[in-house]
């Protein structure tokens, strides 16, 4: 449902719904809203407010902030996978071992996403992400000075408290913030930024680092260190980005800060990210919405009725996916050295490989705008699942390498950048943070268990039983995504009114 009429417009048609008068200059509301409820009611009007407001300079700054972010997660996070062969050779680690130190990384990242999605519906969007950047430049740091493996762990361990909800916080947020028709896209355009530039980033990145200037940053002893330590420094950067983000109008209409959420919508409407103090639009008419009790988070919602169902649906297919990109993103390197690859060699290849993952969330945030998500989920894992298998039996030439491979990272960024613009869209406004979080979990959950069997696998069975093991998981999640709703082109409000929390529709 979109609406015809400009923000401007339609802030005067509220106005008139809820005085008699004519429209007021704009301020704070001079009347109660008629209709009854509290936050509920006014995240419902965010919501058509959002939808009259055109994708402007506003939220094209918001996606870049939220997407550097993302981009500077993914480059940590596969960091680990890029310096793998070089921890191997220094320190004399075996392949389960280096699995190990993404078990604890992305375990980390499990408690990292409830902490997270916690806080999102707590305290905030925007308080959550900017917790996430803080705790993971101190992880880095930890890292890059690691006299040992312990230690080395350690810091893996923090990295992943910081990383474990950034990409969670970041779709909820731009789920927020945009109308019906943008939405999906944006959302799933996320990963564009994150799985895709980040993904062929990372590995280029640690190409140079490790390799034609290996000797200017030390030596195969030390430059995987500079590779954790330049990681820091963008990130601090994107701190100080976050100061210009807003919250987003739902989650402040749904914690009854009426004032606040208009003031945000204004600045949107106007495509202006800075407070400038000008006159603030009056789009939710109804101060007694800050008076009325706001609804209590209720966090196990997500595990009880209608969202249970949906929630159940969702980690399935999260754990399929993601635990196949983990293992992948993690073993590659380290299986085409055992093919005779050098690490140089290697890490290109797998960059390379990588350029199929721009191209696939380029496609999804296509696919999130025009295809139903069920359809893209389905069809898309059918697809990765033939493409393992091709690339398990037939990847035996550096051609067939380099093009099974791009094929394979196109159908996994395809499928995660879809469940990024699916996952925040199935709950409720109150429940939204920690509901998406719960569905990135399963994710990591998956991350942390299934490159160390799949690493078993490979150092006993060879790399075709891996990559049959993952078709087998993409045929699981092509089943699963048959029961959660269908959400394309359907407000969040009208896809989350049967929700109910304490009798309130939302």
């Amino acid at each position: 449902m979109h609406s015809t009429e400009s923000p401007n417009q339609l802030a005067s048609e509220q106005v008139r719904q809820t005085k008699p008068a004519p429209g007021p200059a704009p301020g704070p509301a001079p009347g109660p809203d008629p209709r009854p409820g509290s936050g509920s009611d006014a995240v419902s009007v965010v919501g058509r407010v959002l939808d009259a407001i055109p994708f402007n300079r506003a939220h094209r700054l918001i996606l870049l902030m939220v997407l550097l972010g993302a981009f500077f997660d993914v480059m940590e996070e596969n960091s680990l996978g890029a310096v793998g062969p070089a921890l191997k050779s220094v320190w004399n680690i075996s392949t389960p071992e280096l699995a190990f130190l993404q078990t604890v990384t992305i375990g980390a990242m499990i408690i990292g996403k409830v902490v997270t999605g916690a806080l999102g519906d707590h305290k905030g969007r925007r308080f959550a992400l900017g917790f996430n950047l803080a705790i993971y430049c101190l992880g880095a740091l930890i890292c890059a000075l690691a006299p040992g493996y312990a230690v080395l762990a350690i810091g893996r361990f923090i990295v992943g408290v910081g990383l474990g909800g950034e990409i969670a916080a970041g779709m909820t947020m731009l789920s927020e913030l945009v109308s019906t028709k943008y939405r999906g896209a944006v959302v799933a355009s996320l990963n564009v930024g994150a799985g895709g530039f980040g993904n062929v980033v990372s590995f280029g990145f640690a190409a140079v680092i490790l390799g034609p200037l290996g000797n200017f940053f030390g030596g195969p002893h030390n430059s995987w260190r500079w590779m954790f330590g330049l990681l820091v420094l963008p990130a601090l950067l994107v701190l100080v980005y976050r100061r210009f983000l807003p919250e987003t109008p739902r989650f402040l209409a749904s914690r009854g800060r009426i004032d606040e959420a208009n003031g945000v919508l204004t600045r949107l409407a106007n495509g202006r990210l800075k407070d400038t103090g000008g006159p603030v639009t009056p789009y939710i008419q109804n101060p007694g919405a800050m008076a009325a009790p706001v609804e209590k988070v209720r966090l196990s919602e997500v595990f009880r009725g209608v969202l249970l169902r949906r929630t159940a649906s969702l980690a399935v297919i999260s754990w399929m996916t993601f635990g196949a990109q983990v293992t992948v993103l993690v073993l590659m390197p380290t299986i085409l050295v055992e093919q005779g690859y050098t690490i140089t060699k290697s890490l290109a290849f797998t960059m390379v490989m990588n350029l199929g993952s721009l191209f696939g969330a380029a496609a999804a945030t296509w696919a999130a705008l025009r295809l139903p998500r069920r359809a893209v989920i389905t069809g898309g894992a059918v697809a990765a699942c033939l493409a393992a298998l091709a690339f398990g039996f037939l990847a035996k030439s550096p051609a067939l390498v380099l093009i099974l491979g791009a094929l394979f990272q196109f159908f996994v960024l395809l499928l995660n950048s879809t469940i990024f613009a699916w996952a925040p869209e199935l709950y409720p406004t109150r429940v939204r943070a920690f509901g998406t979080a719960m569905v990135a979990v399963q994710g990591n959950v998956a991350g942390a268990f299934v490159p160390i069997g799949a690493g078993l696998l490979l150092d006993h069975a060879g790399v075709v039983a891996v990559f049959v093991l993952i078709a087998v998981m993409y045929c699981v999640m092509a089943v699963a995504s048959r029961f959660a709703p269908e959400t394309h082109g359907r407000s969040l409000e009208d896809i989350n009114s049967e929700t109910t929390s304490q009798g309130v529709s939302q």
